[in-house]
């Protein structure tokens, strides 16, 4: 049986249509299933790996760095092919190329396993990055096809939830993986998935375009976007081991604005630009997009040290620092639905306000903890919060985003704001890891005045500085001196780590101002 290709605005065509046919309404579950299981591997790898960073230092002997580049990898050419990936969508049919980007992250995943240095699983998850960046706008812009608009907030919501308890099991499982088998399955479990996804895709899930216009892709704008942001995020990274001063740091800042300014240029050129600057003309779009920026930013630039902080500085095993996040995946899965209605009764500004600004509470009570406790009295009120404050605001800015456009931009509008969260968590965890280096650095030399630490202990913990929490010594190394330098360095984490998260507290309220000044009360007229 053929998969027709219907109009999503042709609701009465649709509801004649046999049973069993795939644009009927009874395939809708389906869809729903599909996209939830294609887009729960992008989420899964982008909270899973973060639990694994510590067993990849051990693995590898990798400093901080070079595990920043595992997930900067896969969120840069996520993040950059994202437009890319919604423009061919529209053009050459979202359920294509959704099937495509799912396969590709499939190979890629087997390949990450695989991976024997640390350069050849940087460069896997690149690969995964680029089949994330196919699959993810699609998953959104099916949901868009295949939904009226008066249930479509719904669907929206149940696709959030259900992503949200997939991932909430990723760190878990995947914790379990690292502590019981190997790092290596953490990747392989995506197998399965994409097998399934891909099945369900061909038996249930119709095709659908977008108008395109003169039907050129885009890809000038795809290559200057990953240059810009490419230069952007290895001048940061690599400033804090090899120096502001360093000629190749100085040269791709110098070089990451000069992209961007071309990027604009062409986008404003270009018949048929991936990111169409039109779009921007709806407040509501724009502000919703700003405050992606803004509360992504913050949560991805966290997210990247709590297991850090939880594993290697508390004494978390892997396991439970992969449950230690379980509260705040639940509770947007069980508000999800209920949140999703919210811009239906009350308008998308009260939870857009609202949300973020519980969020930053959470945020600022992960500064609150110091050394050991129980995690009940210490990380679980700053998860439930958190959790909270972003179920309030997920389902109403992916509803908002996705209203601000006609249809026919689905693709588009949901490459735009994914694009936007993954740039935000890329620049953050850059630009956080500065902050973390330059407060680790500063807490570690005013405890080392305080010690009474040998030349030879001191010179070998400046020469792992780079690794932060992951600095071992030597077996060598007199006890007293050990406890000492353990002592002092998860002190200095600590210190870090707070700046951290009450800079992410400070972007989550900015994200609240934004959405009161910039977001209306109910959705504008879609910007055709």
């Amino acid at each position: 049986m053929s998969l027709t290709t219907i109009s999503p605005c042709d609701e009465a065509a649709i509801q004649s249509l046999p049973a069993d046919h795939p644009c009927h309404p009874a395939a809708r579950p389906w869809i729903l299933t599909c996209t939830i299981l294609a887009s729960s591997m992008v989420f899964i790898d982008s909270t899973v790996v973060n639990v694994a960073l510590p067993a990849l230092q051990k693995e590898f002997n990798a400093d901080v760095t070079q595990v920043q580049w595992v997930v900067e990898s896969y969120a840069l050419l996520l993040t950059a092919l994202l437009l890319l990936g919604g423009s061919m969508g529209d053009l050459f049919g979202r359920r294509r190329i959704f099937a495509v980007g799912v396969f590709l992250f499939g190979v890629a995943s087997v390949l990450c396993g695989l991976s024997d240095t640390i350069g050849h699983l940087t460069w896997s998850r690149a690969t995964q990055g680029v089949g994330g960046a196919l699959l993810v706008p699609g998953s959104l812009a099916l949901i868009s096809a295949s939904f009226p608009e008066n249930i479509r907030g719904k669907a929206i919501g149940t696709w959030s939830g259900y992503t949200a308890i997939t991932a909430a099991l990723g760190p878990v499982l995947g914790g379990f993986l690292i502590e019981h088998v190997s790092w290596r399955y953490v990747f392989f479990i995506n197998v399965p998935f994409a097998l399934v996804v891909l099945f369900l895709a061909f038996k249930y899930v119709p095709e659908s375009h977008g108008d395109r216009g003169a039907g050129r892709l885009d890809w000038m704008g795809a290559a200057l976007g990953c240059i810009a942001l490419g230069c952007l995020v290895y001048g940061l990274i690599e400033s804090s081991t090899l120096g502001w001063n360093d000629a190749t740091v100085a040269g791709t800042l110098a070089i990451a604005p000069l992209a961007f300014f071309a990027f604009v240029m062409v986008e404003m050129r270009h018949p048929a630009p991936m990111l169409p600057l039109r779009i921007f003309k709806s407040r509501n779009f724009s502000g919703a997009n700003l405050l992606t920026l803004l509360l992504y930013a913050a949560l991805g630039g966290s997210m990247f040290f709590i297991p850090l902080n939880l594993i290697q500085v508390q004494g978390y095993s892997a396991t439970a620092a992969g449950a230690s996040l379980v509260p705040f995946i639940l509770i947007m899965f069980a508000l999800s639905r209920w949140a999703g209605g919210l811009v239906d009764r009350y308008g998308a500004k009260k939870p857009l306000v609202i949300g973020p600004a519980i969020a930053a509470l959470g945020f600022a009570l992960f500064a609150v903890p110091g050394l050991g406790g129980s995690y009940w009295n210490t990380f679980f009120p700053a998860v439930l919060i958190l959790g909270f404050g972003m179920a309030i605001t997920v389902a109403p800015l992916t509803t908002t985003v996705m209203n601000a456009l006609d249809t026919t931009h689905a693709g588009t509008a949901s490459g735009v704001n994914n694009a936007v969260s993954r740039a935000a968590a890329l620049l953050a965890i850059a630009l956080l890891g500065i902050v973390m280096s330059h407060a680790f650095n500063d807490a570690w030399l005013q405890r080392t005045r305080e010690l009474s630490l040998s030349p030879t202990v001191l010179a070998q913990v400046d020469a792992q500085r780079e690794k932060l929490a992951a600095i071992t010594l030597p077996a060598s190394t007199p006890s007293g001196e050990r406890k000492a330098v353990e002592g002092a360095v998860a002190s200095a984490f600590v210190y870090g780590f707070r700046w951290v998260m009450l800079i992410s507290a400070l972007l989550a309220v900015c994200s609240s101002i934004c959405a009161w000044f910039m977001v209306g009360e109910y959705a504008d007229k879609p910007v055709t």
